[in-house]
């Protein structure tokens, strides 16, 4: 197949310094294994039905959940992304991502603990929330149910946000206490108020339309069909796949 995926020599050298240690037995050739990782989260296919020229769909399908647990992909993403050199601003958003009945599908309640997925209105659902700078390039991502506001997002990002002047966010992240903690760590909210405020907000609203971004952000990481339908159970594994899209489209 002409159109198969293989990470170029370029490409690993900058992956391969985030490769846990092999003990003992040394691992199946990285550069085909992690080329076959790839092609699949892309494209949306079953582990079983990787092309041959990845080799055993059993070694590609045991890497990834071994190296998706350790935490490794993650890992990767942080690592590369924190050579961003943003001094200027970033952009905060959460998106929607639509579970496979297998993600859901549970002998207990549907969803399950620990799951993070959650019914909204458009299903069961899990929300993706992330932090990018002002090319658009993702810094750090977050997971958690679908039903969750974004005030857990912004929670849970907040001491991951880069020393910057800005930050844009759209009018689901207009809470006193966010603003307060932005201020304290000198970043100026371009945040519109919410309609039920009684009193408006100002905000800088030539600034506020470059927050398009994060949203072309996440439509590209959307083009990958394990992305944009989750199919893993293992909320760090899908995790590990958003991860991994960003990195290839990103970072490589």
């Amino acid at each position: 197949m002409s159109d198969l995926f293989w990470l170029s020599d370029v490409q690993m050298a900058r992956l391969e310094p985030y490769f846990p240690k092999s003990h003992g037995k040394p691992r199946v050739d990285d550069r085909r294994v992690l080329s076959g990782i790839i092609f699949i989260n892309r494209n949306g296919l079953r582990w079983r039905d990787a092309p041959v020229e990845y080799g055993p769909h059993k070694t590609l399908c045991n890497r990834w959940k071994r190296w998706s647990e350790k935490g490794v992909f993650a890992q990767m993403m942080a690592g590369l992304a924190a050579n961003h050199g943003e001094e200027k601003t970033v952009m905060i958003d959460a998106t929607y991502l639509k579970a496979h009945r297998t993600a859901t599908s549970m002998a207990a309640k549907k969803g399950g603990p620990g799951r993070l997925i959650g019914r909204t209105k458009g299903g069961m659902n899990t929300k993706l929330h992330a932090i990018c700078d002002s090319q658009g390039r993702p810094l750090n991502l977050f997971v958690t149910a679908g039903q969750v506001s974004d005030y857990i997002g912004a929670r849970a990002l907040l001491s991951s946000f880069p020393k910057v002047d800005w930050l844009l966010g759209d009018r689901g992240y207009d809470a006193d206490w966010f603003r307060d903690a932005l201020k304290d760590k000198g970043i100026r909210a371009c945040i519109p108020g919410r309609k039920q405020r009684k009193t408006s907000v100002k905000y800088d609203k030539r600034r506020y339309k470059r927050r398009n971004r994060i949203e072309i952000m996440f439509g590209r990481l959307k083009d990958w069909r394990r992305v944009t339908t989750r199919y893993d159970r293992c909320p760090k594994v899908f995790l590990s796949a958003i991860a991994l899209a960003a990195i290839v489209i990103y970072c490589l």
